[in-house]
């Protein structure tokens, strides 16, 4: 499930992810929060993946599909992303494709969400 945090600083939208996360959960949670931040210009995500986090299948191919729209389509909007997580894997596919990631990327273990939360908004 994904859900957005509340209480995010000012120009960040804040989202949590943990247990298993599927393809709706993009289309009804995540899209329509990056949508907003590029329509204002500006993105600048925290991502907080939680302990339990998994992706269904189809999660992941609306993971790629919502990286080619908002990361080619809305490529100048990028800022800054900030991935809190302890997953080795994830941070390790992050570091492998950081390249292709538009703006500036940095992961964050889970004990150091607030200083993602301080990084991301600066």
């Amino acid at each position: 499930m994904i859900e957005r945090i509340d209480g995010a600083p000012d120009g960040v939208t804040a989202l949590r992810a943990d247990g298993e996360v599927s393809a709706d959960d993009y289309r009804q949670v995540l899209e329509p929060a990056l949508r907003e931040a590029a329509e204002s210009g500006s993105i600048r995500l925290l991502y907080v993946l939680g302990p339990d986090f998994a992706m269904q299948p189809a999660a992941m191919a609306q993971d790629a599909k919502v990286g080619l729209e908002f990361g080619i389509g809305h490529h100048s909007a990028w800022e800054r992303t900030a991935i809190v997580t302890d997953s080795e894997w994830v941070a390790r596919s992050i570091a492998a494709f950081a390249w292709m990631v538009p703006g500036e990327i940095h992961v964050f273990k889970l004990g150091e969400e607030d200083a993602a939360r301080t990084w991301v908004a600066a």
